[in-house]
């Protein structure tokens, strides 16, 4: 009995200091990411007419420069519309900027600062919008290329994503040239064509610049937004994308020997082949992990949530498990933890009393940060095993972006201005979709993806669906955020 008495008084000895500890820790927590915008003189407020910006946004969303999966059903007409359009609209800041056009349609403005030492920042907005699924118009509350101006905001199709962005990116610089700014800074603008659909505009704009051997200090393009009802802070939230994952489509093909349908084979034939392959790939996910720029959220913003995350967060070497358990419960936080796995199409026969010669089905990957394309095929096929597919990309995979720094001068500048703005705390993400961004990364030291608009967790299902409109506050934000962080980066 005594020696069951000593190894309880042990026991609850190890519980006690474990307890000590963890409540230590927790109370003395330092984020390994400090948002420390102390050092940013924030240029001051300029006068927006919300009004004619709104106007402007309006416009824009009625020219429709949609890109479809097939580019043959694309207006070019449209994006010279919209290119006529902005020179119209803001004569000051194309006076004050060159403008060149590469790949057909895209834009690419430079506005030369007065001191050449010094490292240019590249502005990027893409021209382009997604198509409205075929008979959900009858569900928009105002048509969606209308560009109605209605209930205190802007609707229609591209007036967040990404005309949201290009219109206030230009009241800005309208605003500026007009007040006679001259930047020290050279500013360039990168204005894609074809983002939706993953094409070329924002390549060849990159490689122009390479080619002058430019070298910025850093790129804002979309991405992230101020999230008003963060889950993790109960409160508003800017989160700054410093990468994003990179993007994959595999293809899985099972063939067959095809014939009647009244005589299948004892197998089942090539469909039930392909579903055992793509069973068997989908039911060996990438394992989550608590690490990367969807732990840098977390970590930054611990301080400020309650006390339960704090703890956790601040002693993950044992709540680590329960951290990844928590946060991948949901389908967008278990997004931040891993490379996803996403099976999306499927072709067979085009009869249903025939048995396809060949069955394929298409997987799209969302890749994080410290995993790769190679990794993915390797997974793929380990999974399927002995199953007779063939697996290949259906074109090269853009591998995950590198992560920017959280301790820059640009990340400071960029951080402060969008904490000035928004009057939200800032902190580093990671961006599961993709932006022409990624094709920035050789011409910029960090490439951060940050749209200045309040959103709901809610709202954030309208970009590419329904009823998509920009508030005409966020509308007023967001020309006061592009004015303000040009002003301050290349004042």
């Amino acid at each position: 009995m005594r020696i069951l008495g000593r190894i309880a008084l042990g026991v609850f000895a190890l519980a006690l200091v474990l307890v000590a500890v963890v409540v230590t820790r927790t109370l003395t927590y330092k984020p390994p990411t400090v948002v420390d915008t102390s050092s940013v003189k924030v240029a001051p407020a300029v006068s927006v007419d919300v009004a004619s910006a709104a106007q402007h946004l309006s416009q824009a969303v009625q020219i429709q420069t949609v890109s479809h999966q097939d580019r043959a059903k694309d207006q070019p007409a449209e994006w010279d519309r919209l290119h006529a359009f902005l020179a119209a609209t803001y004569p000051a800041a194309h006076a004050a900027m060159t403008r060149e056009v590469v790949s057909d349609h895209s834009l690419v403005y430079t506005w030369t600062g007065s001191d050449p030492a010094l490292a240019p920042i590249v502005l990027m907005a893409h021209q382009d919008v997604v198509p409205v699924t075929p008979g959900t118009e009858k569900d928009w509350k105002h048509p969606p290329f209308a560009g109605e101006i209605a209930e205190g905001a802007v609707w229609g199709r591209g007036s967040i994503d990404d005309k949201g962005s290009l219109i206030t990116l230009f009241e800005g610089l309208e605003s500026l040239a007009k007040s006679g700014f001259k930047p020290r800074r050279t500013v360039i603008v990168v204005s894609g064509q074809d983002e939706e659909v993953r094409g070329q505009g924002a390549r060849a704009a990159a490689a122009l610049l390479k080619s002058r051997g430019i070298k910025a200090q850093f790129v804002v393009d979309e991405g992230m937004a101020v999230i008003v009802d963060n889950p993790v802070t109960k409160g508003r939230l800017a989160m700054i994308g410093t990468a994003e994952k990179g993007y994959a489509t595999l293809s899985v093909t099972a063939k067959a020997t095809g014939g009647h349908s009244s005589a299948p084979p004892a197998d089942g034939g090539g469909v039930v082949t392909l579903s055992k392959a793509l069973v068997a790939i989908a039911g060996h996910p990438f394992p989550m992990a608590f690490r990367g720029p969807g732990a840098d959220m977390l970590q930054t913003v611990a301080p400020q949530a309650p006390f339960a995350v704090r703890m956790a967060v601040a002693n993950a070497w044992l709540f680590k498990p329960l951290l990844v358990r928590q946060i991948g419960a949901t389908a967008p936080g278990a997004a931040l933890l891993h490379t996803t796995i996403a099976p999306t199409m499927l072709k067979g026969s085009p009869k249903e009393n025939v048995l396809p010669q060949d069955a394929t089905g298409w997987i799209n990957y969302r890749i994080a940060p410290g995993d790769s394309s190679a990794g993915v095929m390797a997974q793929a096929k380990s999974a399927v095993g002995a199953l007779p597919v063939t697996l290949a990309w259906i074109k090269p995979p853009e591998e995950p972006s590198p992560v920017s720094s959280t301790a820059s001068d640009g990340w400071k500048v960029l951080a402060a201005v969008a904490h000035t703005v928004s009057g939200a705390p800032v902190a580093p993400s990671l961006v599961t979709a993709g932006t022409d961004s990624r094709y920035l990364q050789g011409v910029a030291t960090d490439v951060y993806r940050f749209q200045p608009m309040d959103l709901t967790l809610a709202d954030v299902g309208m970009i590419h669906g329904t009823n998509e409109h920009l508030s005409l506050k966020n509308l007023e934000q967001c020309v006061q955020f592009y004015a303000r962080l040009i002003a301050t980066a290349a004042g």
